[in-house]
């Protein structure tokens, strides 16, 4: 078998930038050290930074996780969060540390400037995951989410002020369906598209490796919405252990492409690469858009012998 590796892969600038600073932060930090919630969606590196001494709160929401914390400094993930999570932080005598993605920054920026300009913001993203949250926070009751065309028919926004706007790690083709709706609905919206340059070319690097093979299986990072959903043909394993779970119908390939996404905590697991390298047989050949895979822990496209 031969296992190719799809560029671009890996972390992305964002997660990055997060881990240096929770590494910075706890060295250089005496006393208790907190991040409000996973730092980046993977277990494994969770897991990491606990060792290294930063405890994971992870609550519901950003607000009620700052109230399990008593003192010391609360470290924002590179998700975002919002203004109050930060006045609340200042509030009860925490030392914030902003871990926040450059890119998500640019997003609060962008919908909090809208908010001041008297539109109604219509926000595509993922319900019950940190960075909507923290997005909705720049101005509640103006900023609408929606994850599903059910969501979109039932808004009722007036006025030629609209805008559209989305979190930074959907799927690019399904947002883009999105916001055609949103558009058909309202045309006046204002299109602000911001999913970032990592998770488009991530998509695009999968979906064009996936022409030449027959099966991709996905490794789910369990809270990241950028392997949360997938379509027909292919296999989600949502697990953290080293070792994945190979369908029976991929046994026998001799090709698989591994694609690391921006928030996997190594190239290939180990584990993994020996469970594929043990396959014998391949059902019948499948092909997929993968339209929502581009943020997995990491991607197998096997084709067979």
């Amino acid at each position: 078998m031969e296992v190719l590796k799809i560029t671009p892969r890996g972390y992305c600038h964002g997660v990055v930038d997060a881990f240096r600073i929770a590494k910075r932060v706890r060295e250089e930090t005496h006393g208790p050290v907190h991040m409000l919630g996973m730092l980046v969606h993977n277990t494994h590196a969770t897991d990491d930074l606990q060792r290294q001494g930063i405890a994971l709160v992870d609550q519901p929401n950003r607000l009620a996780g700052l109230e399990h914390i008593k003192e010391g400094t609360v470290i924002f993930t590179a998700h975002g969060v919002s203004p109050q999570v930060k006045e609340r932080a200042v509030e009860l005598g925490l030392k914030p540390v902003d871990a926040t993605c450059s890119d998500v920054v640019r997003t609060h920026e962008l919908v909090a400037d809208l908010a001041r300009k008297g539109y109604e913001v219509v926000y595509i993203g993922r319900k019950g995951h940190p960075e909507p949250e923290g997005v909705m926070g720049e101005a509640p009751g103006t900023v609408h989410l929606v994850q599903d065309p059910q969501d979109i028919d039932a808004l009722d926004l007036h006025g030629d002020r609209i805008a559209v706007t989305c979190q930074t790690t959907l799927s690019v083709w399904d947002t883009e369906d999105l916001i055609g709706k949103v558009q058909a609905r309202y045309p006046q919206a204002e299109v602000y598209n911001e999913i970032c340059r990592a998770t488009q070319e991530r998509q695009e690097a999968a979906v064009e490796a996936a022409k030449e093979v027959d099966l991709v299986i996905v490794r789910v990072v369990q809270g990241g919405a950028k392997s949360r959903r997938h379509e027909w043909g292919v296999h989600a394993d949502p697990t953290h252990a080293p070792g994945h779970r190979i369908p029976g119908g991929a046994r026998g390939s001799r090709l698989a492409a591994a694609q690391p996404s921006q928030h996997a905590a190594q190239p290939f697991p180990a584990g993994g690469a020996r469970r594929v390298g043990r396959c014998r047989h391949v059902g019948d050949r499948r092909r997929s858009r993968l339209r929502d895979v581009g943020g997995a822990g990491f991607v197998l496209l096997v084709a067979s012998a």
